[in-house]
């Protein structure tokens, strides 16, 4: 390792969609950025079913040739193959998740104020005395900054060492092959795997991502999955594993530090996705950032104030949503999902989830399913069966 120091305003952990982004949005002031990959290959290795909606081409202008294919329809299928079909506005993306992993890389990578450092492995920061800089030591090299972000996923050595870890579970995902429908995703709810659900997401051309996520198990139970629904393993085309943190938004804010994306767990736990928190949150990070710069104040009360409290507000409410959703998800038997997937397709609560739907923003159409008669009775039902386990729901909301 190199024992002078690398001087940098802000160097950022992590090379994938967060952080590279971040380093997009930071690009055109005269801030020094260092972004600290890993990997040599900036997205790989790929980890994401890639099912993203609309609001991301809103917020990026996204080049067509990433978009490989779109949904009309939400296919959702209980353990005893009851069927609720679901259709709105939302037509999400099918994306090609690598290629917008590379897309603000290569925006920025050549441009002078910003330097990749790739196949370099983060490995420990410290406070030095009688100093508002903090020290970072990569496997490397180490790097002298005024700010540090941790975007490095779910297991963020920048987070552990803050005394912060996420809940995870795990995720494997094959590519194939096959003859399903490419108009539709589908998910497959079952109690054996009630950490989130299996997926079918058609890439187009006839290649489909077939996933399921849980928290342990995962290699019985993806091979369940798919005799389940008639597809031969060995015919993939390839295989990628990853890990989703499945929690509410932690702590984000310490002196000179700041935490985004994964590490942050903005991830929606209903899906495991967070594409668009982590672009929203993103720009709350860069907003703080400046504003750090522009009075001198790298204190863990000023950056709480202009990133974690922000992000809290807007982010944070509607990750709460996502969460009540899946702990309700998971505290279902298969015979109350079965119930649950009656009452959704009944015409009028279907009318409400095609108006009022949205993947990223839940809380618009749950406040109007909230007043319908049918599932206010499931509701009091549920919570009169499982009172304790309720009661642990709504005290980690608040």
């Amino acid at each position: 390792m190199n024992e002078e120091s690398i001087n940098y305003d802000v160097c950022i952990i992590g090379g994938s969609i967060a952080g590279n982004y971040l380093a997009y949005l930071l690009s055109g002031t005269p801030l020094k950025i260092a972004v600290i990959e890993e990997h040599q290959k900036i997205g790989y290795p790929f980890q994401c079913a890639g099912i993203v909606s609309k609001k991301l081409n809103e917020l990026l202008s996204l080049p067509r040739e990433l978009i490989l294919n779109r949904v009309k329809v939400a296919k959702l299928v209980s353990s005893k193959e009851t069927i609720l079909r679901l259709s709105g506005d939302e037509e999400p993306y099918i994306i090609d998740r690598v290629g917008l992993d590379k897309l603000f890389y290569q925006k920025s990578k050549d441009l002078p104020n910003i330097d990749y450092l790739l196949g370099e492995k983060f490995k420990a920061f410290v406070y030095p005395e009688s100093s508002e800089d903090i020290l970072v030591f990569t496997s490397n090299r180490r790097i002298r900054a005024k700010m540090l972000v941790g975007c490095d996923g779910p297991l963020s050595s920048v987070a552990q060492q803050l005394g912060i870890s996420n809940n995870v579970i795990y995720a494997t995902q094959i590519r194939i092959k096959a003859d399903f429908n490419e108009n539709q995703a589908e998910m497959y709810f079952d109690e054996a795997w009630n950490d989130l659900f299996g997926w079918i997401v058609p890439e187009g051309n006839s290649v489909y991502r077939i996933g399921l996520a849980c928290s342990k198990n995962l290699s019985r139970k993806f091979q369940t999955f798919l005799t389940q629904i008639g597809v031969d393993y060995t015919q993939r085309i390839d295989q990628q594993g990853g890990i989703i943190p499945i929690g509410l938004m932690n702590k984000i804010a310490f002196d000179n530090i700041l935490l985004l994306g994964d590490a942050a767990c903005q991830v929606k736990a209903t899906t495991g996705g967070g594409i668009i928190m982590l672009l929203n949150a993103a720009r709350y990070a860069a907003r703080c950032i400046l504003k750090c710069f522009k009075h001198q104040n790298y204190s863990e009360n000023f950056i709480k104030n202009h990133y974690q409290i922000p992000c809290k507000v807007i982010l944070g409410k509607q990750l709460k949503f996502h969460y009540l959703i899946r702990l309700l998800f998971q505290l279902c038997s298969n015979k109350d999902m079965e119930e649950l997937f009656k009452i959704l397709g009944k015409p009028k609560i279907k009318e409400k989830i095609s108006l009022y739907g949205d993947m990223d923003f839940p809380k618009r159409l749950l406040i109007r399913l909230l007043v319908d008669i049918d599932i206010l009775k499931f509701l009091v039902k549920f919570i009169i069966k499982k009172p304790r386990m309720i009661l642990k729901t709504v005290s980690a909301l608040i």
